[in-house]
């Protein structure tokens, strides 16, 4: 393995900070801050600028994290030109992916892939779109899974598969017996909606942009942070809302809910985002194409 001294400066080098860094290597601060300095004696120089609790790369430091960045991308390669010769297929890999996805579309996703592929660990976090895709910029985690646009250039993005978006409301609501809605019908009744940041929210704002309709229009009465909570409240008839198809097929099954059609209709894609490197493992590779598998056997399910 690679010297621990630079795998310690090199994540310190990406994050700017000797907190994140400790938290993202698991180790405490003093041992993160212990690890770079042994690597500045070595080298007889200071790596880092430290003022006003900010720190930024020295001249000196520079050149090292370009140095340890091609080390790293070798190392990376010759495990994955071993592994691949071997058959060997094993690793940590670390996951992101939006709310909705995380909790309708990865679960048995992942429990397919662990059953052909049991020596990879794979690792879950979940946040909202924003959340994750600044993961993937900051290397925080392999591969992105996420439902809205993402416009940073610098990332691979890869569209998974179409997820539709209805209107959701209870079965008491004036709308009910509807089939399909406008925005414009919606908007005359309290509107429940995801967070800022949110992949969802993002994809409405755009939608009614589309369609000319001003966001002052819309009577905001909750902000929740899940699709679950987002159906509790719609259930409760506290408003309605604009929610993935996939996330409501237990709640129309029970007639807790009913959703209603879009006119015109709203899709969006679910899409992988990760870096763009030239080498990554092998375990990587055999998960994005189980995934692209994945989503084209499952595209009309959830």
């Amino acid at each position: 393995m690679a010297d621990r001294r630079l795998q310690v400066f090199h994540t310190v080098a990406r994050l700017l900070s000797f907190t994140k860094a400790a938290e993202s290597l698991h180790m405490t601060q003093p041992a993160v801050t212990f690890q770079v300095r042994q690597l500045e004696e070595q080298f007889n120089t200071r790596l880092f600028d430290r003022t006003h609790n900010r720190i930024s790369l020295t001249d000196a430091g520079q050149l090292v994290h370009e140095y340890a960045q091609r080390i790293f991308e070798l190392y990376n390669e010759l495990d994955s030109a071993v592994r691949e010769m071997t058959g060997d297929i094993r690793g940590v890999l670390m996951i992101g992916a939006s709310t909705t996805i995380a909790e309708y579309m990865l679960p048995a996703l992942l429990g397919d892939f662990r059953k052909s592929f049991p020596d990879v660990n794979v690792q879950l976090k979940v946040s909202n779109s924003d959340g994750i895709v600044h993961m993937v910029e900051n290397n925080q985690i392999d591969l992105g899974v996420v439902e809205s646009p993402v416009s940073n250039k610098n990332l691979v993005i890869e569209n998974c598969r179409m997820d539709h978006l209805v209107a959701i409301v209870s079965p008491h609501h004036p709308l009910a017996d509807r089939k399909t809605v406008t925005i414009t019908d919606l908007l005359q009744y309290p509107f429940i909606c995801r967070e800022e940041g949110s992949g969802t929210r993002e994809v409405i704002a755009d939608y009614m942009a589309r369609l000319d309709v001003p966001a002052s229009q819309i009577s905001l009465t909750m902000e929740l942070g899940s699709p679950e909570s987002i159906k509790g409240a719609v259930e409760a008839g506290m408003g309605v809302s604009i929610i993935s198809l996939a996330t409501v097929q237990k709640e129309l099954k029970l007639s807790t809910l009913v959703a209603l059609k879009l006119d015109p209709g709203l899709e969006r894609p679910f899409s992988f985002v990760h870096q763009k490197q030239k080498f990554r493992h092998r375990a990587m590779d055999e998960l994005l194409e189980f995934a692209r598998n994945y989503c084209k056997s499952h595209s009309e399910a959830v």
